[in-house]
C-alpha cells in the first residue's frame, strides 16, 4: 500500500497516477476526507480521554452533592469516550480499506494507458526468414508432440484443459532451463530458497495479490490458504514483520516453484499450446533494498534477465509496460518479449517490476533509518530468469525443416543433447 504521507503531501501526483493505470482518481479525495475525520476525532478522543483521567482527583476531592454530579459527569464522559474510541477506529479502517485500493504510485516516465499501450526500449536479434529457408515453421506444440516433449491430451484428460505432461525431452529441455536459470542467480549473489507454495491471507494480500486480480488465485476454502501463482509472493513474506540490516547492499533471494494461475476472463486466449496455462514452473529473483536504490536494482535485474534471453538466442525486445498494465503493486514494470514465428508476433517471456515500498509497507519489512533513529519500509523488486514457457520461443525459433530443434550451447551441458529429434 502506498504511504499515507505521500498521499498527503502530494495528492496531485496520486491522482495523476491513478489517471494513468486508469482507474478512479476520486479515491485520493477519499482517502484524505477519511483521513481528516480519522485525525480530528482522534484529537477529539484524546481530549476527552485526559479530561476523563483528570476527573479521579477531583472526585476524590468532592464531597456530598458535588461528588454526586462529577460521578454522573464521569459516567457520561465514559460513554463519549467508548463512542469516540469506536468512531475513530471505524474511519481509520475506511480510510485503510480506501488506501488499500488505490495501486502503487507509478515512476515518472511510466507510459499511460492499457496493455497495448508499451513503449518499446530496445530490441536484439532479427527474426529468421523461414520462407528464404525454403520451409514453413511448425508451432511449438506440433513441434513437442514430434518430439515427444509435450502431451496436452492426457494433460486435459488428467486435470482438464490448459493443463499438460512435459515428456522424455521436453521435461529435461524444462529442468535444463531452470538449472541454467539457478547457476546463473547463484553467479550473481542470490542465495537460493525453496518456499512454499501455499500461503496465508495475509502474504497474499500483503504481497498485492488478492485485489483486482483475486479471481486469477487459486484459494482452498477449507483451509483459507492460496496457491501461489509466482514464488515472488512467498519470496516477499520471508522477512514479514522484521527490520532488516542493509548496510552491507541488497538481500537478494532466487527461488524455482511451481506457479498456479487461474487465468480467469482468458477464455479462448491461447488455448492451444503451453503459453497460457494453469500451471508452470518458474525461477524467480526478488530483491529487498533500500528505496533510494530500487531504481538501480530493477535496472540490474533487466541485465540479467537479458543475459539469459541472449544465450538462448532467439529475438526478442524490451518494453517499458503502460500503467494500466502494472498490477497493483508494481511502480514500473519492464517486460523481455520474445519472437514466435508462427505467430508473427512478440510474447512475454520475462518480467521484472520495481514494487518501491508497496509490499513490505503492507508486510512490515523495515530497515533503520540512514541517521540510525526510527525505521523506514524497504523497496522490494522481482525478476524472472526462466519459466516452462521459454520453451516456446526456443523450439519456434531453433527448428529444423526435418522437425528437429537445435539446443542452444548453453543448455547442452544441462540437457546432454545438441539437438533434439522426431521420434
Amino acid at each position: 500500500m502506498i504511504d499515507i504521507r505521500e498521499l498527503r503531501d502530494d495528492p496531485e501526483r496520486v491522482r495523476a497516477s491513478q489517471r494513468a493505470r486508469g482507474e478512479d482518481p476520486d479515491v485520493v479525495d477519499a482517502v484524505l476526507q477519511a483521513d481528516q475525520q480519522h485525525r480530528s476525532g482522534l484529537a477529539e478522543y484524546e481530549r476527552l480521554r485526559a479530561e476523563q483521567k483528570a476527573f479521579g482527583k477531583k472526585v476524590a476531592a468532592a464531597q456530598g452533592e458535588e461528588k454526586q454530579a462529577l460521578l454522573a459527569e464521569v459516567k457520561e464522559t465514559a460513554a463519549r469516550v467508548k463512542e469516540l474510541d469506536q468512531a475513530k477506529d471505524e474511519v481509520a479502517a475506511e480510510r485503510d480499506r480506501l488506501l488499500r485500493s488505490i495501486g502503487n504510485v507509478i515512476i515518472d516516465g511510466v507510459p499511460s494507458g492499457g496493455e497495448d499501450d508499451f513503449v518499446v526500449l530496445e530490441e536484439h536479434g532479427t527474426p529468421r526468414d523461414f520462407a528464404a529457408e525454403g520451409f514453413a515453421p511448425k508451432d511449438h506444440l506440433e513441434l513437442g508432440e514430434l518430439l515427444g516433449a509435450i502431451d496436452m491430451a492426457r494433460g486435459a484428460k488428467v486435470a482438464g484443459s490448459r493443463f499438460y505432461y512435459l515428456t522424455g525431452p521436453g521435461a529435461r529441455l524444462e529442468n535444463a532451463l531452470l538449472q541454467l536459470a539457478l547457476q546463473r542467480a547463484h553467479e550473481h549473489g542470490f542465495t537460493q530458497l525453496t518456499v512454499p507454495t501455499l500461503v496465508n491471507p495475509t502474504t497474499m494480500g500483503g504481497a498485492g495479490f488478492l485485489d483486482a486480480h483475486a479471481e486469477e488465485v487459486y484459494r482452498l476454502e477449507a483451509d483459507d490458504l492460496y496457491l501461489t501463482g509466482t514464488s515472488e509472493v512467498a519470496l516477499a513474506g520471508y522477512h514479514a514483520d522484521e527490520i532488516l540490516d542493509l548496510s552491507d547492499g541488497p538481500l537478494r533471494y532466487v527461488a524455482q516453484s511451481t506457479c498456479y494461475r487461474r487465468e480467469a476472463g482468458s477464455y479462448g486466449k491461447d488455448t492451444r499450446g503451453i503459453i497460457r496455462v494453469h500451471q508452470f514452473n518458474k525461477v524467480e529473483m526478488f530483491v529487498y533494498c533500500r528505496a533510494e536504490d530500487a531504481e538501480a536494482q530493477h535496472q540490474q535485474l533487466l541485465e540479467w534477465e537479458r543475459g539469459m534471453l541472449d544465450d538462448m538466442q532467439v529475438p526478442y525486445r524490451v518494453i517499458d509496460t503502460a500503467a494500466g498494465d502494472l498490477g497493483g503493486p508494481a511502480a514500473r514494470k519492464f517486460d523481455c518479449e520474445a519472437w514466435v514465428p508462427t505467430q508473427e508476433r512478440y510474447r512475454e517471456l520475462t518480467s521484472t517490476s520495481n514494487c518501491t515500498t508497496f509490499q513490505a509497507r503492507r508486510l512490515g519489512t523495515r530497515e533503520r533509518g540512514p541517521d540510525g533513529g526510527g525505521t523506514r519500509s524497504v523497496a522490494t523488486l522481482n525478476g524472472t530468469l526462466a519459466t516452462t514457457r521459454w520453451m516456446v520461443a526456443i523450439l519456434e525459433n531453433h527448428q529444423q525443416p526435418d522437425g528437429s530443434v537445435v539446443v542452444p550451447e548453453v543448455l547442452r551441458p544441462f540437457l546432454g543433447q545438441d539437438v533434439l529429434t522426431p521420434r
